[in-house]
């Protein structure tokens, strides 16, 4: 292990020093992994070309917490004992590659995640801006508001993806973790956008599957993803988003809508039980419905940010039903978040977040689940942020034989960041 993650960290310190030296860092229609990148959702759709050849850009990201949490429960099922100390560094190596005139590939490698501390590559796509490989020109109209995006993706579903920690990419997140139900999933699959005056619109179809086989043919079911929205900056001021997303699957052997990170969850081994493992037990403190077949999931996602004030939410219904189960269930959440940016390019930040879950659990119980990050932030550069965050969460109704019974963990994270 030991070595394993040395020699990640090795790297991505050689890559970070051939990239600052030998590499032209900007890219067409692309966005920036650092401190430029944040609030950013899409990229942006721009039809001029800076494309002169074939090149590589190499980047990555580091992550290290230090955590400092404690957790209890009723009592009816023992608790690992946890302390206060640092977690496994996680790392990422990116690849982004102008192939031609308006079309780029993008792929992302997992160098070491908690799940996985052996590299594994998270997924891929090729971007297309322009037709111009077909003929010169063609379609150039229609392309010069349209992407289209093809690969073993992140899926575009809702807008809290592009907020929330990727493994050790986590410079976009303003808190250390993401919400309880972590909305999230790589499938194999296409996505056709068209942004023009503010508008945008987004319509994708997926093979529905996570991990990819051509074995139980009959359980494939494909899956549409869609969103529609509306993002303008109103003034130098203001600037208003709206979108609201839907992701539908059939029948399939299993959906990983809200199982899919296989990186894993930033809160480690809180109300997980004595014979727990950081790497088996990877999604601590997070929330799945265990809707796995014929899902409809709907986010809505409001965003406005006034100088440097912002304000980010998140509205989400899902309905389905586990494989077993004849009837469907319903999970809801609500999540709301303030950031406050302040400071010489806004390098400071405070900010605070409430997130709640509702859910008809698989076990029957009906539960609630509700957490608070209170976060501070420094950007030492626009490569290197430092994190402070309190968080409190606290699960009720749930039966008095589960692990979960008037569980509740609550403590401090420190995390820093290098983004390149």
């Amino acid at each position: 292990m030991k070595t394993i993650i040395n020699q990640a960290l090795f790297s991505l310190l050689m890559l970070a020093g051939l990239t600052l030296f030998g590499q032209n860092r900007n890219l067409d229609n692309f966005r920036s992994p650092d401190k430029n990148g944040i609030n950013v959702f899409e990229t942006t759709k721009d039809s001029v070309s800076t494309f002169n050849g074939v090149k590589v850009r190499i980047g990555g990201s580091s992550t290290l917490q230090l955590q400092a949490l404690d957790h209890e429960n009723s009592g009816a099922v023992e608790l690992k004992e946890i302390g206060t100390n640092f977690n496994l560094a996680t790392a990422n190596l990116d690849l982004d590659v102008p192939l031609y005139d308006g079309v780029r590939m993008h792929l992302r490698t997992y160098l070491s995640s908690r799940h996985h501390p052996e590299p594994y590559v998270k997924g891929g796509y090729l971007q297309i801006d322009k037709l111009n490989f077909i003929s010169e020109g063609f379609l150039e109209e229609f392309m010069n508001y349209a992407t289209l995006k093809i690969g073993h993706m992140e899926n575009n579903y809702g807008d809290g993806h592009f907020r929330r920690s990727d493994n050790s990419h986590t410079i976009y997140n303003p808190f250390v973790g993401n919400l309880i139900m972590d909305a999230f999933t790589t499938e194999v699959g296409a996505e056709l956008y068209y942004q023009r005056n503010g508008f945008l619109g987004m319509i994708g179809f997926t093979n529905g599957k996570l991990n990819q086989a051509v074995d139980n043919p009959d359980t494939g079911g494909a899956s549409f993803i869609a969103k529609l929205g509306y993002d303008s900056q109103i003034d130098e001021d203001l600037r208003l988003r709206l979108t609201g997303s839907i992701y539908n699957t059939g029948a399939v052997r299993r959906s990983y809508l809200y199982s899919a990170d296989r990186a894993g969850a930033r809160y480690y081994l809180v109300l997980e039980d004595s014979d727990a493992s950081a790497i088996g037990n990877f999604r601590s403190g997070r929330y799945n419905p265990s809707l796995n077949n014929e899902i409809t999931a709907v986010m809505l996602n409001p965003f406005v940010k006034y100088k440097g004030l912002e304000f980010f939410g998140t509205v989400e219904v899902a309905k389905g039903k586990a494989n077993s189960e004849t009837d469907e269930r319903t999970a809801k959440q609500f999540a709301g978040e303030v950031i406050y940016r302040f400071g010489k390019n806004e390098k400071f930040y405070l900010g605070g977040r409430y997130n709640k879950v509702d859910s008809e659990d698989i076990s029957g119980d009906d539960i609630e689940i509700s957490r608070v990050q209170l976060a501070a932030g420094w950007f030492m550069t626009d490569n290197i942020l430092a994190k402070f965050e309190y968080v409190s969460q606290k699960h009720d109704g749930y039966d008095t034989g589960s692990i979960f019974h008037d569980g509740k963990f609550d403590g401090f994270m420190i995390e820093t960041v290098i983004s390149f």
